[in-house]
């Protein structure tokens, strides 16, 4: 069955229910190269007939997405979307396995993503399906997530190598992906969108918690620029539109324009699957500014109960997808705004969600989302951690 017609067999199961019961939950759907989801059926959110899973911790998340997504080799294969697997998936198990302590599977994922993606650059390929890499562009959100999680596996596991391989594969993103503006550097999407400018930017790219560790396990002062200019760049998204848009393009006076897809010439401009991620990653900023950015999301995602996972800019649901990611990205704004007893209401919301309707980019994100906002093994700054 294909995805449309899962698409077009769950509208109608909706329809049922909202007929008959008067409650339509809306079901996942596609978006985008770096963070598709499948079709969930009608039934699978919880509060829609489906018994919402136990409440767990942020260790017993992570786990469960280890266990449930990576395989013996080592590798984070999205079974939903054929099996393939990303640097970003790698990534994400690598921060995952930090996050819980488990040094013998991050060894394993590390090992796989060192022997299949890393190119001679040191930078990692995107994407491999069938026994091959088939996409050897680098993406800057995978290497970032990468390094980081080795920086900290070496602290971790009392493993120095690791922390150089990080230090190393950091100053390959620094080379290669980042671009300096009026107001500072910035993480470019990959090297595709090198040049003089205006740049190509992804606003959830940046991860001011990974600069911070980066820069003290390198010293390289790049890494504090990054912070700075990101700062700047989000503030200009947030002082323009209510929530920022999947993609943008930057001028090099650090103006920012939303695009409706990497390179601007298809898609919607909306808050969507990547867009997401930006409340999750300032909220785990140790710098009080990153967090008031993250903090300025929660009023516009608080107008929902059952929060839509793509917005326009303004607020205004324009599709019918749910995902763990919509309620963990709030959970994350919630937390920097000190509403700390909603945000962990969303955490675990985000987590039945996952657990009732798995994918692979929802449950990895439901994961570190508990292990960025409430618990301390990925930084010293969780939002929900420093409030106990």
């Amino acid at each position: 069955m294909t995805r449309r017609t899962k698409a077009l067999l769950a509208v109608v199961v909706v329809v049922a229910v909202a007929l008959t019961a008067g409650v339509a939950w809306l079901v996942v759907g596609p978006s985008g190269p770096s963070s598709d989801e499948p079709a969930a059926d009608a039934t699978g959110t919880p509060g829609a007939g489906t018994p919402t899973p136990q409440a767990r911790t942020a260790t017993e998340i992570g786990e469960g997405f280890l266990d449930d997504w990576v395989d013996d080799d080592g590798r984070v294969v999205r079974r939903d979307q054929g099996d393939d697997t990303v640097s970003e998936g790698q990534a994400y198990g690598m921060l995952v396995a930090v996050g819980v302590g488990d040094e013998q599977r991050f060894d394993a994922i590390w090992r796989w993503t060192r022997e299949n993606l890393v190119r001679e650059d040191g930078l990692l390929a995107w994407r491999w399906a069938d026994g091959a890499v088939v996409d050897d562009m680098p993406a800057s959100d995978a290497d970032v997530d990468a390094a980081r999680a080795l920086v900290l596996a070496g602290e971790a596991f009392g493993d120095p190598s690791l922390t150089e391989q990080g230090v190393d594969l950091g100053g390959a993103v620094l080379d290669e992906m980042t671009a300096v503006t009026d107001v500072g550097r910035i993480l470019l999407p990959g090297p595709w969108a090198a040049g003089d400018g205006p740049w190509s930017y992804n606003p959830s790219y940046a991860s001011p918690a990974s600069f911070a560790q980066l820069a003290e396990a390198s010293g390289d002062p790049r890494w504090s620029e990054l912070e700075a200019g990101s700062r700047a760049v989000t503030t200009s998204v947030l002082d323009a539109t209510a929530l920022p848009s999947d993609w943008a393009q930057v001028r090099r006076d650090g103006s920012v324009v939303p695009l409706p897809g990497a390179d601007g010439t298809s898609g919607t401009v909306q808050y969507s699957y990547d867009a997401a991620r930006l409340a999750l990653r300032y909220a785990e900023s140790c710098t009080p500014d990153d967090v008031a950015l993250a903090a300025r999301l929660a009023p516009v995602l608080q107008r929902y109960d059952d929060l839509p996972m793509q917005l326009d800019l303004g607020g205004q649901s324009i599709g019918a997808d749910q995902s763990p990611l919509a309620y963990a990205a709030r959970a994350a704004a919630e937390a920097s705004a000190g509403q700390h007893e909603e945000a962990s209401a969303d955490l675990r919301r985000a987590d039945a969600l996952a657990q009732s309707t798995p994918t692979y980019y929802g449950t990895a994100w439901a994961a570190l989302a508990a292990l960025q906002v409430e618990a301390s093994a990925l930084g010293a700054c969780s939002p929900l951690e420093v409030a106990r």
